[in-house]
């Protein structure tokens, strides 16, 4: 029979050490984009095996919430399009504080002040122009003009994480303010789903102007379409990308280090290989894109997005439809 000693010593073994070398991601990434990183922090530390599960970010948070309720939650680490989503699950006490994070060379706003999740990326939302529109705009306003009057398109937010951060920044922004959007509805903008939508009428010359995220404008006018980007006077919203871990993780040191590994210059570098603009000053983003430090970024008050989010959507349909 075992001694009272040998069992405590026993029970004094941590439980992660059954899941050492073993990670669990849950990730909206892009299968190419996914699996690219995957291999990326592998090779890096390759005593980690990572098993992965991808779909959008609504999907991802629906089978997340749903191993909540199960009281099995099975992912160790998150990585996802927007910081709503994550700032929601830290308000529910989901996520694992990562005190001893580098953020060094990564801006306020890029990751939460508490540091449950990091940025990894800057996605921006800027303005996308035909190249036979009448101006070329350099501020948001811009697009209030009357050569503007039914040439604008943006996306929904009740469908687009960045698209939704961009109506919460702007009416906290105190040269848009509040009725920006009410003034772009009566000059005749419309709306569509999601970016791609955004993309497709401005590339196709159908509208002059549009709000879009930076990469599908760049990438197009890089293959020859008759577009261009700007990044407005104002300054620009950004989804991040944020990457966090779950406070039930089985396997918090390898956590750590995929976190690591997305934030240090190696992880960074990657980023722009994959065309992106790295979240990390002085990182080079990739060819035709601004330095993370070139970029002037709206104030991007998350946990007051989330709280006015439903009000926010609810005031963008009315306006523009559902």
């Amino acid at each position: 029979m075992r001694s009272l000693t040998t069992l405590l010593l026993l029970l004094a073994v941590p439980l992660v050490s059954a899941r050492a070398g073993e990670l669990t991601l849950y990730t909206s990434q892009p299968n190419r984009i996914a699996a690219e990183t995957v291999a990326a922090f592998e090779k890096a530390d390759p005593g980690v095996h990572v098993s992965v599960f991808r779909s959008g970010t609504t999907q991802v948070m629906n089978k997340l919430n749903a191993e909540f309720m199960a009281g099995a939650p099975r992912a160790d680490v998150l990585l996802i399009a927007d910081a709503m989503s994550m700032q929601a699950l830290k308000q529910q006490g989901r996520l694992l504080a990562d005190p001893q994070q580098d953020v060094s060379g990564f801006a306020q706003g890029t990751y939460d002040p508490g540091r449950t999740y990091f940025g990894t990326k800057l996605i921006t939302t800027g303005i996308m122009y035909n190249k036979k529109a009448p101006f070329v705009p350099h501020s948001w306003n811009d697009l209030l003009k009357p050569a503007a009057r039914g040439q604008v398109v943006l996306p929904s937010p009740l469908y687009s994480g960045a698209a939704m951060i961009t109506l919460g920044a702007f009416t906290e922004n105190p040269a848009l303010g509040p009725d920006y959007f009410k003034k772009l509805a009566a000059n005749k903008a419309i709306s569509v789903a999601g970016n791609g939508g955004v993309l497709n009428q401005v590339e196709s010359g159908a509208r002059d102007f549009g709000i879009v995220v930076d990469f599908m404008a760049l990438n197009a006018e890089a293959k020859g379409a008759p577009v261009g980007f700007v990044f407005p006077r104002e300054g620009v919203t950004a989804v991040t990308e944020p990457v966090a871990i779950l406070k039930t993780t089985k396997n918090p040191k390898d956590a750590r280090a995929f976190v690591s590994f997305l934030l240090s210059p190696a992880g960074q570098e990657l980023a722009a290989k994959q065309g992106f603009i790295p979240a990390r000053k002085g990182v080079a983003p990739p060819p035709g894109f601004p330095p993370a430090e070139k970029i002037k970024l709206m104030t991007m008050d998350i946990p007051r997005i989330l709280k006015d989010s439903t009000r926010l959507k609810q005031e963008f349909a009315d306006l523009f439809g559902g």
